[in-house]
């Protein structure tokens, strides 16, 4: 590999022996690979006008998330409309 530092040599050896184990729990997987297939017929196009700082935040979210902001946004829309999105304020 080209232009990487110790650290990033450190952290890529490590890396391919298999050391890092991933933060997200089987439960909190699924879940997503459910919200990813729920919104993944797209039969439809819908354009919106977001605030910069918005989408911004939502691309921060999504990329935390692990999937593209766009599925972020249809899994969202999507709880909404079916009534799963929950207020964590009301929890």
């Amino acid at each position: 590999m080209e232009n990487i530092d110790i650290f990033e040599a450190e952290i890529l050896k490590s890396f391919e022996k298999g050391e890092f184990q991933s933060v997200v729990s089987k439960i909190k997987l699924e879940k997503f690979k459910a919200a990813a297939r729920a919104t993944a017929i797209k039969d439809q196009r819908v354009n919106i006008r977001l605030s910069l700082g918005d989408l911004k935040d939502i691309q921060v979210r999504a990329l935390e998330e692990g999937i593209p902001y766009q599925t972020l946004i249809a899994s969202v829309l999507h709880k909404y409309v079916t009534g799963k999105l929950v207020d964590v304020n009301e929890v």
